[in-house]
């Protein structure tokens, strides 16, 4: 795309981004660095509406990096909740621990300080650095990089795998720093959360709302007649993975008021042995979320093998830890 056109394409999407923009809690004014890189970590492969009660609570709880820091990190983990990848839970914790140690208690706002942090990639300190210090990174997300790909490229989605020609496009596209509002933010820093919203919202992967699009007019897959993906998207399975049995085995831990039995844990499924199991029914009440955890995981179809799988997978990951009282969440 020529030059010339990057200005009007700049300035239309952060207009459509003022007036349409989702009124989320981490981007309010009040929302400090703190809250943002929780969002962000919580924001990886999990969408907004999940996210959300779980960062509210997580917030008042937890307002500064010295209050999750001071907790054991199994409390972080049962507060995650069934957010999923809970070992964000753990690099999170950890990461606090560093602020609180080695930041005076405060988020770091360069992007060589934040890749330091544990849990903490390239997209999340370029992220936390935009939104949270105004600094004009190049934020580049799975949103960021579709309309990137339709909008310039002209293909329907951007490649598998984030590749070096998708970063030098998104730095091309970067509009000049030289100018800034009165809140310190750059029209880079609104470039970036804006399109990322064009993408949330209206450039979609599976239904574009290209009629909603405020550059729909200068989009080079519309011109080229909405072409096909080059690949067809294979979704993540969940039901009858390791993924599955791991979630279900977690499930338990968090809701468990005492180590667990090894055996107990790996007990094939057999929902009737499950419900009469008298440890469950003296733990927990029909209904309560320890005994709904116990019954889900026992009523999975995975076999001996699997289910050690899972759980060897959990101590390998720190998830989980064995003691001479039984398996618990890392203390």
């Amino acid at each position: 795309m020529p030059r010339p056109e990057l200005p009007r394409i700049h300035h239309e999407i952060t207009d459509w981004y003022r007036t349409h923009a989702r009124a989320l809690p981490w981007r309010t004014e009040s929302a400090g660095p703190w809250a943002i890189m929780v969002s962000e970590f919580m924001l990886q492969q999990t969408p907004v509406v999940r996210v959300l009660p779980v960062w509210e609570a997580w917030m008042e709880r937890w307002p500064t990096p010295a209050a999750l820091a001071a907790e054991p990190v199994a409390e972080a983990v049962k507060a995650w909740g069934r957010l999923g990848y809970p070992r964000r839970a753990l690099r999170l914790h950890a990461a606090a621990i560093v602020i609180s140690e080695e930041h005076d208690g405060q988020v770091p706002g360069s992007p060589e300080e934040l890749l330091a942090l544990p849990g903490v990639g390239t997209y999340t300190a370029a992220a936390i650095a935009c939104f949270a210090f105004k600094v004009p990174t190049v934020v580049v997300d799975t949103n960021i990089r579709r309309v990137h790909a339709r909008l310039i490229s002209g293909k329907a989605l951007p490649e598998q795998n984030q590749n070096a020609a998708e970063l030098a496009l998104a730095t091309e596209l970067l509009p000049e720093s030289s100018s800034k509002g009165d809140d310190g933010t750059t029209l880079a820093n609104s470039w970036n959360i804006a399109v990322m919203e064009l993408g949330a919202l209206v450039c979609t992967a599976r239904s574009p709302r290209c009629e909603e699009c405020p550059v729909a007019a200068q989009c080079a897959w519309i011109a080229a007649g909405r072409p096909e993906p080059h690949y067809k998207p294979k979704g993540q399975p969940w039901h009858g993975t390791d993924r599955q049995v791991r979630g279900a085995m977690m499930a338990v831990l968090r809701h468990s008021s005492a180590p667990v039995d090894r055996d107990e844990l790996l007990m094939v499924p057999d929902l009737t042995i499950a419900a009469s199991n008298p440890r469950i029914l003296r733990s927990a009440r029909q209904g309560d979320p320890a005994h709904e955890a116990w019954i889900t995981l026992h009523a999975l179809p995975a076999l001996a093998e699997q289910r050690e799988r899972a759980l060897d997978s959990l101590f390998s990951d720190g998830l989980a830890q064995q003691t001479s009282l039984g398996i618990s969440l890392p203390r």
